[in-house]
């Protein structure tokens, strides 16, 4: 473990508020482990079964689970799959001293971030928890702002989110104006609405939300456009329409 003898790394301020979970069947690997964790600067939480990691009552949404597979009851890849469908998003990091290549590759494939063998270098262990931690918070953070962003698009009116649709489909204002049967001027009022609604810089970060949010695929840009009779007409004269004409054929 330095094997457990391998020097602490200095304290991370970045891990404090976290909690490593350790569940494991050998009282002296969760004694050995915690120990380390804890000069690591993470806050650690020990259990001697599955049994009793599942039957914890505080729930901390920031932290990692340590889990040994092969334990008495419950084993650790019985645990994994009994908190998936709970819908509980620990990262995981799976020890064990039996590990065979079929049993990590059913791990990982099963969301774990990482399977070590025993005796498990500090070293090690630390750099797999830390990145198990900081991929799980960077898919949260992701999830955030993509519901943030759905949050936005929710205020927009249902002729701002045509307008949208049109913009990133490429069309321009008078173009936007033409299939919408509105004026130019009304169009760019709406283009400055979902700028300030979407809280977008610019065009092109509009667009990148967009392309998050699915918006502007072909189906989106038709159901921005006008109804297919509108879409039919041609301009003559001052500004009217008139539908549009279909050549004949040659006889």
């Amino acid at each position: 473990m330095r094997n457990v003898a391998d020097k602490a790394t200095p304290v991370n301020e970045a891990r404090a508020g976290k909690t490593i979970f350790l569940v494991d069947d050998d009282p002296a690997v969760l004694k050995a482990l915690s120990r380390v964790l804890r000069e690591e600067g993470w806050g650690v939480e020990v259990f001697a079964s599955a049994e009793a990691f599942l039957a914890r009552s505080e729930r901390p949404a920031v932290g990692c689970l340590v889990l040994d597979v092969s334990m008495p009851g419950l084993d650790g890849l019985e645990l994994q799959q009994r908190l998936t469908a709970a819908g509980e998003s620990f990262p995981i990091v799976f020890v064990s001293g039996h590990g065979d290549i079929p049993m990590s590759v059913r791990a990982i494939k099963a969301g774990a971030a990482d399977f070590l063998t025993k005796p498990v270098r500090a070293q090690a262990l630390v750099a797999a928890i830390h990145a198990a931690i900081e991929e799980c918070q960077s898919e949260r953070d992701v999830v955030a702002d993509t519901e943030a962003l759905r949050r936005r698009f929710a205020s927009l009116t249902p002729r701002e989110r045509e307008v949208l649709a049109a913009v990133t489909a490429g069309r321009r204002s008078k173009e936007i104006a033409f299939d919408l049967g509105i004026v130019e001027q009304t169009v760019k009022f709406h283009r400055a609405r979902i700028m300030e609604r979407m809280q977008a810089a610019n065009v092109a970060e509009l667009m990148h939300m967009a392309a998050r949010l699915g918006i502007g695929t072909p189906s989106s840009a038709n159901d921005a456009a006008a109804p297919s009779d509108t879409r039919a007409l041609k301009h003559v004269g001052d500004g009217a329409i008139a539908p549009a004409t279909t050549p004949k054929a040659s006889s």
